[in-house]
């Protein structure tokens, strides 16, 4: 289960259990709501409750990043899970975008604040 939520051009995706695929489609309508033409979104991942995910989300994942290398300004993970670091490094090949992991939800806010302090 999935609850996301959107500020501006800030989309949170908070993960709950185990990441679906149909949670995956959730996050991909709420980006696709908030985008505005030519623009670009930041994103705030929180998986520190996250039990896993299915092979089909990795996929997803993948093909997603792929086809929208240009939509994501800066991208904050916040977990503990050696796996999932290594995973959203692997991901940062497929996106023109600044990625950040951390353990922190407070301190992922303020670096993705940084940005909207400076516009």
């Amino acid at each position: 289960m999935i609850a996301i939520d959107h500020s501006g051009k800030l989309v949170t995706v908070t993960v709950l259990g185990e990441f679906v695929l149909a949670d995956y489609k959730e996050f991909e309508d709420m980006v696709r709501a908030t985008l505005a033409p030519g623009g670009r979104v930041s994103l705030l991942f929180d998986l520190r409750q996250m039990a896993g995910f299915t092979l089909d989300v990795a996929w997803e994942d993948i093909k997603y990043t792929r086809g929208h290398p240009n939509d994501f300004d800066k991208i904050a993970v916040v977990t503990r899970s050696e796996w999932v670091i290594w995973s959203a490094w692997l991901s940062q090949m497929f996106i023109n975008a600044d990625l950040q992991v951390f353990d922190d939800d407070a301190e992922a806010r303020g670096w993705l604040e940084q940005e909207a302090a400076a516009e």
